[in-house]
C-alpha cells in the first residue's frame, strides 16, 4: 500500500455556491446537485483507491458528505492557496489532493501520483488541467512555501504553480491533463468520458 495520504478538498454543494459558472442553463438547484454527484463520484474513487490515509477536506457540513473510512477536516485560511496549505500541514507527510471538478478520475490515475511521491527523484506531483488550472497536486512532505505566489482559480494558475515548484528546487512528476468541469460544455464532455458515474447520470436527469 502506498505510503501516502489521498486527500479530497471540496466545499459543500449547496445552490447557489456550488458551480455557478453552470448557470446559466442551469438553476442553482441544479447545479448544486451536479456538484453534489461529482463529489459523490470523487470520493467514490478515492476509496477504491489504495492509499495510507483518506481524507475529506470539506467547507461546510462534512458529517454529512464524509463517507466511512474518510477523515474529516475542516478547511482553514483565507483564500484556496492558503487552504490547501493548511491541508498539507495537518495532514503532515507524503499526500495527493485532488478537488472534487473532475468525476471522470480514476483509481488508476490516483494510484499513480501516489506512486510517483514513493520514487526517490520526486518531491511534487501536479495534474494540469484543460483550463489552465490543475486538478491534483501532491507533496512528499508539507511546503507552505509552494503555494506562495502562485494565483488560483485563473487561466495561469499551473503554469505559475509548476514554476513555484521549480524555484523552490523541487522535482517535479506531472501527471495526465485532465478536463474541470466549469461550463456546460465542459460537464457535457466529461458525462461521456465517464457515463457510468452520479454525475453523468445526474446531468441526464435535468
Amino acid at each position: 500500500m502506498p505510503e501516502a495520504t489521498l486527500m479530497v478538498i471540496a466545499k459543500e454543494p449547496l445552490p447557489g455556491r456550488a458551480k455557478t459558472r453552470l448557470c446559466p442553463p442551469c438553476d442553482p438547484e441544479q447545479a448544486a446537485r451536479l456538484a453534489g454527484a461529482a463529489l459523490v463520484d470523487t470520493l467514490e474513487v478515492v476509496a477504491r483507491t489504495p492509499a495510507r490515509r483518506r481524507v475529506l477536506v470539506f467547507d461546510g457540513d462534512g458529517e454529512r458528505w464524509c463517507p466511512p473510512g474518510f477523515d474529516l477536516i475542516q478547511q482553514r485560511g483565507d483564500g484556496l492557496a492558503q487552504r490547501l496549505a493548511f491541508a498539507f500541514d495537518d495532514v503532515g507527510g507524503a499526500a495527493l489532493l485532488v478537488g472534487m471538478d473532475t468525476p471522470q478520475v480514476t483509481p488508476a490515475l490516483l494510484s499513480g501520483g501516489l506512486r510517483a511521491l514513493s520514487r526517490p527523484g520526486v518531491d511534487a506531483v501536479l495534474g494540469p488541467a484543460l483550463d489552465g488550472g490543475y486538478w491534483s497536486i501532491g507533496l512528499r512532505c508539507a511546503h507552505r512555501g509552494v503555494f506562495d505566489m502562485v494565483p488560483m482559480s485563473e487561466p495561469g494558475t499551473y503554469a505559475a504553480q509548476r514554476r513555484r515548484i521549480g524555484q523552490l528546487g523541487l522535482r517535479l512528476h506531472e501527471q495526465p491533463r485532465l478536463r474541470d468541469v466549469d461550463t456546460m460544455a465542459d460537464a457535457r464532455v466529461v458525462a461521456r468520458q465517464a457515463p457510468s458515474s452520479h454525475f453523468a447520470r445526474e446531468l441526464a436527469s435535468l
